[in-house]
């Protein structure tokens, strides 16, 4: 199952219920001004002008990076209203934070998923915040710089009342997740594990989409609901207020599961922006403000600790 139109399905109606709370936003119509500072999650990002000097003359004189990302894929990118250009997200969000590091404008255009890498190669775009997982068949015609380590997780009840830490503690209880996906090989795999331990296979609970297992976990039928865990995070962060579910955190897999590094694609043609963005993202981890930009979307879990570069476990 194509893993975007799952996890689309998976958080749409918390999504239109949050996005009242989020306030940054932008789009095509915002204004051209290059950004001295930015606002987020608290927090407040200043140009620094060694940083902003590393760039090409191209978008130094542009004053903006053209970034393409397929919307929406919450919680990194949606639109903060239905019918209007306006976005938001933790791509959005984090791309602002990392052009107000280096004193330009990153200027999100939609773009569907399959479309954004050719885009690039044909100059459309300077790069790309969407989610992308670095591989490396896309390395060989974009470069990334990595921000996120993400995989499977694992949502729960408010409270964690079944005491969820790891995928062996769901070893002879009942665990619901979507048909078809990744998640589901993940749990069928870990049987073998829970065989061996003598405390039970997982009885799997499989639903046609997401939404339809959570509901499973809301009544109490299961303990808990495995899914990617991005998706989990901002479910637990925004149905209900937050007063619903919660996110188990394994400390051994803090990406969660089979995690892989999602990166900003850049433009093999634009080296200067590649360093200057992964000095820019550098900056944003040693003074903790990435970190509160990924916790703004419940998913602190999964940033990054080292502004890693084309690092693909591929």
């Amino acid at each position: 199952m194509n893993i975007r139109i799952a996890y689309r399905a998976a958080i749409a109606a918390a999504t239109a219920a949050a996005l009242v709370s989020l306030s940054a936003c932008g789009g095509d119509d915002e204004a051209t001004a290059t950004p001295s500072t930015f606002s987020v999650a608290g927090v407040e990002v200043v140009k620094d002008q060694k940083l902003h000097d590393l760039l090409p003359e191209k978008i130094k004189k542009a004053g903006e990076v053209r970034v393409a990302t397929d919307v929406p894929y919450p919680p990194f990118e949606m639109f903060l209203k239905e019918g209007e250009p306006a976005l938001t997200g933790l791509d959005y969000d984090l791309g602002q934070a990392i052009g107000a590091k280096l004193g330009v404008r990153f200027r999100f255009t939609p773009q569907k998923f399959d479309g954004i890498v050719p885009a690039i190669q044909a100059g459309k775009f300077d790069a790309a915040m969407s989610a992308i997982t670095d591989n490396k068949e896309r390395q060989k015609v974009v470069d990334f710089v990595d921000y996120s380590q993400s995989g499977s997780g694992i949502l729960v009840a408010e409270g964690n009342p079944a005491k969820v830490t790891t995928l062996d503690d769901l070893c002879g209880r009942k665990a619901a997740v979507q048909t078809a996906t990744n998640q589901l090989d993940l749990l069928k795999e870990h049987q073998a594990v829970c065989t061996k331990t003598g405390k039970g296979r997982i009885d799997i609970q499989t639903f046609p989409k997401d939404s339809d297992a959570q509901l499973a976990l809301r009544s109490g039928k299961v303990v808990a609901q495995v899914l990617t865990k991005p998706a989990a995070g901002w479910v637990a962060k925004t149905a209900d207020g937050g007063k619903t579910f919660d996110l188990a955190e394994d400390p051994a897999a803090p990406g969660g599961y089979n995690a892989s590094p999602n990166g900003i694609a850049v433009s093999k043609d634009l080296p200067q922006l590649t360093d200057a963005i992964q000095q820019a993202l550098q900056a944003l981890i040693d003074d903790g403000n990435l970190v509160h930009i990924f916790n703004k979307y419940g998913v602190a879990s999964i940033a990054i600790k080292e502004a890693t570069r084309n690092a693909a476990v591929d």
